[in-house]
């Protein structure tokens, strides 16, 4: 079978609050209940002894009921993180494709994030199109990408 995309995840010291973000400003959908993993096979599965880690999953939004999804796990004993960086190696940032990236960074905003950028046109990007984008960050300084194209090119 080929590999499918299932999830990402997100740790987190208040998934709740973060899943509402997520929730309110991008539609996603809380799935099933929350859950609460500890024990054997998740220290095992996890490599970290003593793992007990609890959070909810999201279903992202465009892909009807088989869209990946976002998972927010708190984890017992998790770090203060450093907020993501642009340049650090790793994951940058998720993405959504929006319809108005004005109106989704103010969501954004009053949702608890803030604005790491500008809204800029991409300008012609060949062969692809032109779009408004702009980084933002959420409650848990993670880069939200947004990207409203403007007009996309026809491949050739």
């Amino acid at each position: 079978m080929p590999a499918v995309f299932r999830h990402t995840n997100i740790v987190s010291h208040d998934p709740d609050r973060l899943a509402r973000f997520y929730i309110d400003v991008f539609g996603c959908e809380r799935e099933g209940p929350e859950r609460h993993l500890s024990g054997d096979w998740i220290e095992r599965g996890t490599g970290l002894a003593g793992a007990t880690i609890t959070g909810v999953m999201l279903r992202l939004p465009g892909f009807g009921q088989s869209a990946p999804r976002l998972e927010i796990f708190r984890v017992a004993g998790a770090e203060a993180a450093a907020p993501a960086q642009v340049t650090r190696p790793g994951l940058m940032h998720l993405c959504f494709e929006v319809d108005d990236a004005q109106e989704t960074l103010d969501r954004i905003l009053a949702a608890g994030g803030r604005v790491l950028g500008e809204i800029v046109d991409s300008g012609e990007v060949p062969g692809v199109g032109r779009a408004d984008f702009v980084y933002a960050r959420d409650p848990d300084d993670n880069i939200v990408e947004l990207i409203a194209w403007n007009r996309i090119v026809p491949a050739s």
